[in-house]
């Protein structure tokens, strides 16, 4: 509850404190959409070999990150869009009540994610591209935004763990 109190008490979405971490957002959802615009444009039906590691590779993903929860279903598809705008929306309402670092670290995983919701709402599927590999393993495909998602959620993590 003390963050619901900080966010009534300290902090509306108007303070300059604020447009800061909106400019991350921003910058983090603009990288995404450059990276995404040049692969979709450039990229279409053929890989794009790069080194012993890495290809770029675009595969249109219905589910959330990394492919999981992919469905045929247009109904599970659009729960799963709104399920992930009311997360964003409760990040967003988290980050606003939050101290300094959290703001820096719920902005990272907000811009990631509205770059994904994005596509979801205008391409009814995710553009994934970046195909990391050794020899025959292959992990699962992904883009810029969900990069930012991840790192996120690590750095939130090790926050918590530091913390405490």
């Amino acid at each position: 509850m003390n963050w619901f109190i900080n966010f009534k008490e300290k902090n509306n979405f108007t303070k300059k404190e604020n447009i800061f971490f909106l400019l991350i957002i921003l910058i983090i959802f603009l990288c995404d959409r450059v990276s995404k615009i040049n692969i979709i444009n450039n990229l279409n039906e053929k890989a794009y070999y790069i080194n012993d590691y890495i290809n770029f590779d675009l595969i249109w993903n219905t589910g959330i990150g990394f492919g999981l929860l992919s469905y045929n279903s247009s109904l599970i598809y659009n729960l799963i869009t709104s399920l992930i705008s009311i997360v964003i929306l409760v990040l967003t309402f988290f980050a606003l009540g939050s101290k300094k670092n959290d703001k820096i670290i719920f902005s990272i995983i907000i811009g990631g994610a509205l770059g994904n919701l994005y596509d979801r709402l205008v391409y009814n599927a995710v553009p994934d591209f970046i195909d990391l590999h050794y020899n025959n393993f292959h992990w699962f495909t992904f883009n810029v935004a969900d990069i930012f998602i991840t790192t996120g959620i690590i750095a939130y993590l090790i926050n918590g763990i530091f913390e405490n």
